[in-house]
């Protein structure tokens, strides 16, 4: 695999085409999956002079403290473009935006930042209505698709499935157990022990462990509070903030016709594969595993929500189950139509689709999705 900037991100064009219309830009996603290098590769394209501003340098903070217009137009100087990268550390950044947008004419605001940047409630409300706002994932199916081939894309599968594909795994072949290690330690959870926001931190990696044991079932966050050593209202909230994080993303169940409904059930699955094996310290190949189908699972469902997102597609998506254990594993819901979907990693492996289900809803399709048709799917 090439360098990642070599790998045309599905967001690039959106991005451009958001630029000079008097608003800022804001860039938000988890750590290292290629902010600043997709920021990089556009303003390499623009024929435009560019004011460079890192959070992570200890004097860019006393710089643009107690902003005003004059000091910021010193800073800017005649620049057409200010990129602040790593923004969540700049404090009252929301508000240097905010002067820039209202009262620097001709000037491009680009800002990225990671979760802390979108946990913080400084930053909302003096960038609303000022800013277009987008969130960059791991790399997709289909990016790399676009950059190897279907063909090759497919005979990496297993490799998605147990690695992810964080940029920086994806083009470091051999060192993925390493780096997922890294990411998944304590720099996974930095931004929200950062904020304060957690006052127990072994408590939030029981949590995200319990969490990626139970990928692919309902979970109760009754029994893992007993599981952890919390109260219900505790796990709640700290699913809650790891959802605000971009380590994991919930699935609601879908009720509305049948009595024996599942009313208020909920899946987790993780943004990333890698991700969710590395908290449980498990890179076994596939045929040393008992999980491959919640592997499956959740790589199909998390490539579908990044698809989803980049696609700007308003679909509602759910799983569907009864008390007698009747289930569909994702159910999606546009126009009023609902499209329904098994996830099988085996293409041989046949799935049944309720007749309960099928009665009850205005159902479109059903499909099974295997490795034969992953791309069907998620591109």
């Amino acid at each position: 695999m090439a360098k990642t900037e070599l790998v045309f991100r599905k967001l690039k064009e959106s991005i451009k085409d958001k630029l000079f219309h008097n608003k800022a830009v804001i860039l938000y996603g988890p750590r290292q999956v290629g902010k600043t290098t997709l920021v990089n590769s556009i303003l390499q394209e623009l024929e435009k002079k560019v004011c460079y501003l890192n959070g992570d340098d200890s004097d860019v903070g006393e710089i643009l403290a107690q902003p005003n217009v004059t000091k910021l137009e010193g800073i800017i100087g005649n620049a057409d473009i200010i990129f602040i990268d790593e923004a969540q550390r700049i404090p009252e950044i929301g508000i240097i935006i905010k002067i820039i947008v209202d009262r620097i004419r001709n000037v491009q605001v680009i800002a990225t930042g990671s979760s802390s940047f979108i946990l913080s409630q400084s930053i909302k409300e003096p960038l609303t209505g000022r800013a277009f706002e987008f969130i960059l994932f791991p790399l997709t199916f289909s990016e790399l698709e676009a950059h190897t081939s279907l063909l090759e894309e497919k005979r990496n599968i297993e490799k998605r499935l147990i690695y992810g594909a964080y940029p920086e795994v994806v083009i470091t072949p051999g060192d993925e157990k390493d780096l997922l290690s890294l990411l998944s330690g304590s720099y996974l959870y930095r931004d929200l022990f950062m904020l304060g926001t957690v006052s127990r931190p072994e408590l939030l990696e029981k949590i995200t462990k319990a969490l990626a044991l139970q990928v692919g079932s309902e979970i109760s966050t009754i029994e893992i509070g007993q599981l952890v050593g919390a109260d219900r209202n505790t796990v709640e909230k700290y699913i809650d903030l790891l959802d605000k994080a971009f380590i994991v993303f919930r699935l609601p169940a879908l009720n509305r016709n049948v009595r024996n409904e599942i009313k208020k059930g909920k899946k987790i699955y993780f943004y990333d594969n890698g991700i969710r094996n590395a908290v449980l310290k498990n890179f076994n190949h596939l045929s040393l595993r008992n999980d491959t189908g919640a592997l499956w699972e959740n790589f199909c469902i998390s490539e579908r929500m990044k698809y989803l997102a980049y696609s700007k597609i308003n679909a509602q998506s759910y799983f569907w189950r009864t008390t007698q254990q009747q289930e569909v594993d994702y159910i999606e819901e546009s126009n009023n139509m609902i499209e329904a979907f098994e996830f099988k990693y085996n293409p041989k492996s046949k799935a049944k689709f309720s007749k309960t289900f099928l009665d009850s809803y205005n159902v479109k399709v059903t499909k099974v999705i295997s490795q034969n048709n992953i791309e069907e799917f998620i591109s």
